[in-house]
């Protein structure tokens, strides 16, 4: 007996590289197919009356997209997953769990196309709004009102990357029966897990860093209260959102290598952005990894890197049209997360809907750029952006030569 004792090994739980690549169900166990299977099937055959296998119709339910669900809720450490076509589809999915009436708080800088759902569809249903530095912990407790339901953030924020404390959110929304959501789209479950600190509802644009290659849209909910799944899955269903048998094999196939991404955005971004602060045409950077960012001790307590994202103000507005037209190796284009480095003009691009006014106060101003740095090699980066540097000081020298 006690050599028997002696011999067993203690169970080891896989790290979240080794959970990454082989998801809820790591082979087939029909065939032993190691690449999960796309089910490109609208609908399934019943085996009787009454009886089915489990699925029925694609748009409510699909084998590949279960896989994918399913691993979504295990590396987000959830219970319940569902994945949408896109990131939208997930957000506008998660306010149908509110009534008309009801008040949520929103961070103020954040994705353009959150602030038109919300305030130009979602506002006309009876739903209000309240957009607030979501960073400044006071100014949340200052904006609830007794018909508050929900605090709905983004940390880092998009795209002036302040991060918000979310273990301290979790707590005031709970005290008053409300709900945290979290958009986890910046960091990833890789870097952060929102659902650890206390969040109810995390939601991601998959279409970023979990797919990872810039090839499809996607979206998803995560969350672990039986009470709200139900409804959520009605509306999935319902409204049709769901997420394609094929995009949800892509979105499998991405997470498999979310783990030697993100470290590789992580390491790239950082050199960037130290690179872009030694320079005599940039203003300001953005970035939670430089150790005198405002909320850089609590980034670090409630994350595990500063992801692949920065911001920063150019000091002269003349410069962005001649960046955006001299880079090459980064690409002008919308969109974040991917392998390929993109650079993007928020003022005119992903932030353009929101009102002047409130675009202004967040930061979001004709001096500012955001770049999703990829994992090319990081000199190739910054040679790119000193490269279009260099025509912006040429440019600019044309200009003063003219009478």
């Amino acid at each position: 007996m006690e050599n028997e004792a002696h011999c067993k090994k203690e169970i080891r739980t896989p790290s979240m590289d080794t959970v990454l690549v082989h998801g809820t169900v790591p082979f087939d166990p029909v065939t032993g197919a190691i690449s999960t299977p796309i089910y490109q099937s609208s609908t399934f055959r019943h085996p009787g009356l009454g009886r089915t296998t489990g699925f029925d119709y694609s748009r409510g339910i699909n084998p590949t997209r279960s896989e994918l669900e399913r691993t979504m809720a295990l590396i987000e450490h959830g219970k319940y997953g569902l994945a949408f076509a896109s990131g939208m589809g997930a957000i506008s999915t998660v306010i149908k769990i509110f009534k008309p009436g009801d008040h949520l708080i929103v961070s103020e800088d954040l994705y353009g196309g959150t602030y038109r759902l919300f305030n130009e569809y979602y506002a006309k249903y009876g739903f209000s709004f309240s957009w607030i530095d979501t960073s400044n912990f006071n100014k949340v407790q200052e904006a609830i009102r007794p018909e508050t339901k929900a605090l709905f953030i983004e940390t880092p924020s998009n795209p002036m990357m302040k991060v918000t404390d979310i273990r301290r959110s979790a707590e005031l929304m709970h005290r008053r029966g409300g709900l945290l959501i979290v958009d986890n789209t910046f960091l990833s479950p890789y870097f952060q897990n929102p659902l650890d600190l206390g969040a109810d509802i995390v939601v991601h644009s998959g279409t970023k860093y979990l797919a990872g290659h810039n090839d499809t849209l996607a979206g998803f909910i995560v969350h672990s209260r039986d009470e709200i799944d139900e409804p959520l899955r009605n509306v999935q269903k319902s409204e049709g959102a769901s997420l394609a048998p094929f995009d949800a094999w892509l979105l499998i196939r991405g997470i498999q290598t979310l783990a030697v991404r993100m470290e590789r955005h992580n390491k790239n971004a950082l050199s960037v952005a130290e690179w872009l602060r030694t320079q005599d045409r940039v203003e300001k950077v953005f970035y939670p990894g430089f150790e005198d960012h405002p909320q850089h001790q609590l980034s670090c307590s409630q994350t595990r890197g500063s992801g692949g994202m920065i911001s920063f103000y150019l000091k002269d507005p003349a410069d962005v049209a001649v960046i955006l037209h001299s880079v090459t190796v980064i690409l002008f284009a919308e969109s974040l997360g991917g392998v390929q480095s993109l650079i993007t003009y928020p003022l005119v691009q992903t932030h353009s809907a929101i009102p002047e006014a409130m675009r202004l106060s967040a930061g979001v101003n004709d001096k500012l750029m955001r770049l999703s740095v990829g994992i090319e090699d990081a000199n190739d980066i910054i040679a790119d952006l000193d490269t279009a540097f260099a025509r912006c000081k040429i440019e600019q020298g044309k200009k003063e030569k003219k009478p």
